[in-house]
């Protein structure tokens, strides 16, 4: 990789060029509900982002990607207006550092990574990286709550998703053989250890060959429909419900949603069902995991894949087909989308006993289903690891 970078950038010395890591990450349970301010679940991946990078005095950003073509180079004091590409990231990350820090110099490098984009959350992960490089050139100290924080806010304010904190949390918390459980309403959490009685397995990732941007896909629609369905449940209990903006599925007992249920638009009580259902879910799901119970932790995963279809209305027929072929296969603990659900990739939990049974059972039946997705749809495999670094 160092060769790359100096066949983009001649003048760069390998012994200048700095390396920052951030992995991708997957959410056994707890999907959809971090923006409600609900209790969730992540791994980190051994498989992300890696961003090669040196100064610029000049203070000129000069970026390249492995997985996207052309060059994003501006003053960093000109910031050209928002792209339409890749190069969005760099200018996210810009724009939230501003907010509190002088910046002045740039930095020119290579960002890369190791899996198909798609439902790991590499935006975060890219996001980051470029967080933690503009803060290393400028001199800025930043803990682990400040990346997360300083990155949620670049994909809300600048990208425009109305995310919670899962994404950042997990990649930046996340410690190999652990299990991260997360309170998104006041940042705290545990790293729950992998027991010494829990067997090995693997975290296997299906592309669907699918990929889309969440930017005016139906992820807000449904946040936006969350806050209403809270809004509309405080009024008919007659409790204050005060600024819209804050309102949160998380300000609502479940014996409120019980009593007003039937008032609510179908629509509304299905995202409200997802929810109250699928935050009791995380807490059984971190149970079974402190317990080494993969096939408990596995059947949890299977139920919160179900609600993602039912009750939240995430994905598409490839997904879904996709996600039916992981429930039939041999040796598959649980699974379900990863991400938003409307396009991207599904995960599962497996005997790595039944790896190649697995993988040819899943891709058999989903490819007769698809047979154009051929040469698009890959299949990984993974593993639990530590989350982001500076390497060098």
């Amino acid at each position: 990789m160092h060769k790359e970078i100096q066949s983009l950038f001649p003048e760069t010395k390998v012994t200048d060029i700095r390396h920052v890591y951030s992995p991708y990450r997957v959410c056994p349970v707890g999907a959809h509900i971090d923006h409600q301010h609900g209790h969730v679940t992540g791994f980190a991946l051994d498989h992300g982002v890696d961003f090669y990078y040196t100064p610029t005095e000049t203070g000129v950003i000069n970026l390249f990607s492995s997985d996207f073509e052309g060059q994003v180079i501006f003053p960093i004091d000109a910031m050209p207006p928002k792209y339409e590409h890749w190069g969005r990231y760099i200018q996210a990350a810009i724009y939230v550092l501003k907010k509190n820090y002088e910046l002045h110099v740039g930095i020119q490098g290579l960002a890369s990574g190791s899996l198909p984009v798609g439902g790991l959350s590499s935006s975060s992960a890219v996001l980051l990286c470029y967080i933690m490089a503009l803060a290393d050139v400028n001199h800025i100290s930043l803990d682990e709550h400040a990346l997360i924080e300083l990155a949620f806010q670049a994909e809300k304010e600048y990208i425009g998703l109305s995310l919670g904190k899962l994404d950042q949390s997990c990649e930046v918390l996340c410690k190999k053989d652990h299990l991260l459980y997360l309170d998104t309403k006041d940042d705290s959490y545990k790293l729950i250890p992998q027991p010494a009685n829990m067997p090995e397995f693997d975290i296997l990732v299906f592309f669907s060959g699918l990929t889309r941007t969440l930017v005016n896909t139906s992820y807000n629609t449904r946040t936006d429909e969350c806050k209403v369905a809270a809004y509309s449940l405080m009024a008919y209990e007659g409790l204050p419900y005060g600024d819209y903006a804050e309102m949160r599925l998380r300000n609502v007992e479940k014996s409120i949603y019980e009593k007003w249920k039937d008032q609510l638009p179908a629509t509304l009580s299905k995202r409200t069902l997802h929810y109250m259902s699928e935050f009791e879910r995380v807490d059984r799901a971190v149970e079974a995991f402190s317990l080494g119970d993969l096939k408990g932790l596995g059947a949890i995963m299977f139920e919160s894949g179900d609600s993602s279809i039912h009750n939240w209305e995430a994905g598409c027929p490839e997904m879904i087909a996709l996600y039916d072929a992981i429930k039939q296969a041999p040796g598959v603990y649980g699974g379900r989308f990863s991400g938003a659900g409307f396009k991207g990739c599904c995960i599962a939990l497996a005997d790595p006993a039944y790896r190649d049974q697995a993988i040819h059972a899943i891709s058999e039946s989903y490819l007769a289903a698809y047979p154009e997705m051929e040469g698009k749809y890959e299949v990984r495999v993974c593993k639990t690891a530590d989350g982001l670094r500076r390497v060098s």
